[in-house]
């Protein structure tokens, strides 16, 4: 079964999460967007061992770890698909711009595209792309944990900015409605930002996709 532990990092508050199988407690993290120190000890706490990264997007909040962590570990990064290239060039621009620890340059040793599967031990989880808060923004999906980690496409009582390069509100719309809510009311997703919710919670409730 997957397990997960989601520890905020960096100003921004953004939900890294520690994802691993707990039959061969193989590990991942997804999206370290900075503090790398505690996620390492919250994986070693754990008995996690950590052998690869996870990328819903490139933004910095949440890969401005992501090169220097898989540097320390010797380990790949997974994703997201190749429409966040540009902000994958640009980590560096970003960290001066809100003053961030310099992030490495890296090339992912994959890039995702919707419908592919990534592994963590024993389990699978199920690439969805959903673009709208970036043009590669992807989304991981395990089915059997009825759980999803959808970064900065959906939050509990709210959408992701489309203000951003590359974003746009009808596909973000779109991409919520076609991707996600096919993954099940029950479903709990991890945002990005915030608490966790359900994707049946956020179908009656909230203000932007409410009623969809």
């Amino acid at each position: 079964m997957l397990r997960y532990h989601t520890i905020p990092v960096t100003p921004f508050a953004q939900n890294s999460s520690i994802v691993w199988c707990d039959e061969t407690m193989a590990g991942a993290v997804i999206d370290p967007g900075g503090e790398l120190a505690l996620l390492r000890a919250a994986a070693e706490k754990r008995g996690v061992r950590i052998e690869q990264i996870l990328l819903t997007h490139a933004h910095i909040d949440h890969a401005g770890g992501a090169g220097a962590l898989a540097r320390e570990l010797a380990i790949p990064i997974i994703g997201p698909h190749p429409g966040d290239r540009f902000w994958i060039d640009s980590l560096a621009q970003q960290s001066q711009m809100f003053g961030m620890p310099a992030a490495e340059s890296f090339t992912p040793a994959r890039w995702l595209a919707d419908g592919d599967t990534v592994r963590v031990g024993n389990c699978e989880l199920e690439v969805r792309h959903c673009p709208g808060h970036t043009p590669g923004h992807v989304v991981f999906h395990n089915a059997a944990a009825q759980r999803a980690f959808v970064g900065d496409v959906l939050f509990a009582g709210s959408i992701g900015r489309t203000d951003l390069p590359g974003g746009d509100y009808d596909t973000l719309i779109a991409s919520i409605v076609e991707r996600l809510w096919p993954m099940g009311d029950a479903t709990v997703f991890i945002p990005g930002h915030g608490p966790e919710s359900t994707f049946g919670r956020e179908r009656r409730s909230n203000p932007f996709v409410g009623g969809t």
